[in-house]
């Protein structure tokens, strides 16, 4: 366990899905670069989850989404800072998902999550969804 003199770095996580699939973005920069999470990041001050959320996607995607219910809230050590992330299910309500900041896409169905490598705070909302 990693000392608690770590920071706390609080992001929003956007589990987007289409029927059975969910869309998850390969990041393009930064130590995980080539690792797959769920678009998303921090929140601002005065920024509730949600509406975070829905400022990201339009960031990073270029699309408007609606939020839905929150999935999970994963609390993960990384070596640095201690990640704090809440994942709201989510759907596009308008845009095509334009990679902005991410070098890949896909959209996987349930049954191929584990067919590519996760961040490993993105691998517990993985289990989440498959409950």
């Amino acid at each position: 366990m990693m000392s608690s003199t770590n920071k706390t770095i609080r992001v929003v996580a956007a589990i987007i899905a289409d029927g059975d699939k969910y869309f998850a973005t390969q990041r393009g920069y930064g130590e995980w670069k080539g690792y797959w999470e769920f678009p998303g990041g921090k929140i601002e001050a005065g920024e509730t989850p949600e509406k975070a959320l829905r400022r990201e996607i339009i960031e990073e995607l270029d699309t408007e989404i609606n939020v839905g219910d929150k999935l999970c809230t994963v609390e993960y050590d990384y070596l640095s800072f201690h990640l704090s992330m809440d994942c709201f299910l989510a759907k596009v309500k308008s845009g095509t998902l334009t990679l902005k900041e991410h070098d890949a896409a896909k959209w996987l169905h349930r049954d191929e999550l584990d067919s590519i490598n996760w961040l490993p705070a993105d691998e517990v909302v993985i289990k989440e969804l498959k409950k």
